[in-house]
């Protein structure tokens, strides 16, 4: 899906280091890789930087379920973390698990590797 940068970055994502890294219809795979700013105090990846790839997953997975030309906003969103990030990478992947006329449910996965790293599943409103 080819979809002008404008639409997929923002200035948020751009200062976490989120990458977009496959984007279709109702889906959307995002990295981000560990940085020292991004390390909590036990030095692993702080769990608001893994909650905001989320969140920026499932907003373009939105986006990509129902168009750019309209837009949505997280109504709520649940996360599960499983395991601690020490190095490296992580990717989340959101998928649009229903696309109402009003709202959005997303499910989205955060892996390093074949491991799972959270679990989270969160509604969108369109405006």
């Amino acid at each position: 899906m080819e979809v002008p940068r404008e639409y997929v970055e923002s200035a948020f994502s751009q200062l976490l280091g989120c990458r977009l890294q496959h984007l279709e219809t109702g889906v959307a795979t995002v990295a981000l890789a560990l940085t020292p700013p991004l390390r909590n105090r036990g030095q692993k990846l702080h769990g608001g930087a893994i909650f905001s790839l989320v969140d920026i997953a499932m907003g373009l997975a939105c986006s990509a379920s129902h168009g750019f030309d309209q837009q949505s906003v997280t109504l709520e969103c649940k996360i599960n973390y499983l395991r601690a990030v020490s190095d490296g990478e992580v990717l989340c992947t959101a998928r649009v698990i229903h696309a109402g006329r009003r709202t959005l449910v997303v499910d989205a996965d955060v892996t390093q590797g074949d491991k799972r790293v959270a679990k989270a599943q969160g509604t969108f409103v369109v405006l």
